[in-house]
């Protein structure tokens, strides 16, 4: 599809009406230029499309016939989308999912697929890619500023109760519908960072398990990384850390160190350290460190979705790709694949990019 006037209003639908769907709901509805114009999924939608102010549709079939939606915005469970892609992306719909994209990676090609084959954009939600802190991050290791990369590594050792787990239909905890448990649902934005700022991953070797909730999946991970760029790394990741920590990101370098804690630069030393580097360190000195998800998911500041969907807007106008497309979701869930089938093999190393 072509570009749009820059005056039209950017129609959405939104498909899954539960916590994260409330937090698009209200990054859309604070939007100039973008008007959330239905919903359909689950039997809470009716009584969300009262609140939100928009209609209720009875089905993905409705909502995407609509011809005043541009835009269908899929958050319901992991597992679900691929099927519900299809339907929408068939309408002549532009698709944004939230993380992760699916939770194989054969769904993950089918959603990729089908927006290719209709001609439509596909974006998947990974907001943290738009916080100042991590393109600041990510600026300094593309320049070379830590000197050739040696180690990065990513800890969210987050608070997820056994009611958690039980509730929301009780897909949350479950291989085919959640496709895991701390590493592909609370880890992924992560998994994503990591990727994003040092670049691929050619191989992977992890541990699972579950130690702490009566769940089929991982509520405790462990994954060594090896970057293509030679650098060596690590996730940790669980579901089972009371009270919940900050997440934390570590970059190294025999030119400087990068500290994150809970998405803002705690460190922030070079060994020549110019004035940028000063400016930045003061700037972050009045910041209070942000506990955002740590126990309760439902506590999401919606600034950072809504500038990511600010940017799919722009792009349907433009006719260009979006900044976080359907292949960077995929990415980050075959990095997550790969640590379970290293998992699955006792921790043996699986090299990426994956074969099948």
């Amino acid at each position: 599809m072509g570009p749009m006037s820059p005056e039209k209003t950017i129609g959405f639908g939104i498909v899954g009406c539960g916590a994260i769907g409330r937090v698009h709901a209200a990054a859309i509805r604070s939007l100039p230029g973008a008007r959330l114009v239905a919903v359909t999924g689950g039997p809470e939608a009716p009584a969300r499309a009262q609140e939100w102010q928009c209609e209720f549709e009875a089905d993905v079939q409705s909502l995407a016939g609509r011809a005043d939606i541009d835009v269908v915005d899929i958050c319901t469970p992991s597992g679900t989308r691929a099927e519900i892609v299809e339907i929408v992306a068939a309408a002549g719909k532009h698709v944004i999912v939230e993380k992760p994209i699916d939770v194989t990676l054969a769904r993950a090609d089918r959603v990729i697929e089908a927006c290719r084959r209709a001609g439509v954009l596909l974006g998947c939600i990974f907001q943290a890619r738009f916080n100042r802190t991590y393109r600041l991050v990510r600026d300094a290791v593309q320049r070379g500023r830590l000197g050739r990369p040696v180690m990065a590594s990513a800890a969210v050792k987050w608070y997820r109760s056994q009611d958690y787990y039980a509730g929301a239909g009780e897909w949350r905890g479950t291989k085919q519908i959640g496709g895991g448990g701390a590493l592909i649902n609370q880890a992924i934005h992560s998994v994503d960072l990591l990727r994003w700022v040092m670049g691929e991953v050619e191989r992977v070797s992890a541990f699972t398990a579950t130690l702490a909730r009566q769940i089929e999946v991982e509520d405790t991970a462990v994954v060594i990384l090896r970057f293509g760029n030679g650098a060596l790394g690590t996730i940790e990741a669980t579901t089972a850390a009371y009270p919940g920590m900050p997440r934390r990101l570590e970059l190294h370098g025999p030119k400087g160190s990068i500290v994150v804690v809970g998405d803002e630069i705690t460190e922030w030393t070079m060994e020549e350290m110019r004035q940028e580097d000063y400016e930045i360190r003061a700037s972050l000195e009045k910041r209070a460190l942000s506990r955002e998800g740590v126990a309760d998911p439902t506590l999401t500041d919606i600034s950072l979705h809504r500038a990511q969907l600010e940017d799919f807007v722009e792009a349907v106008r433009q006719g260009r790709p979006p900044a976080v497309d359907g292949m960077e979701g995929r990415k980050a869930l075959e990095l997550v694949v790969a640590a379970y089938r290293s998992a699955e093999a006792g921790g043996h190393p699986v090299v990426l990019p994956l074969t099948n």
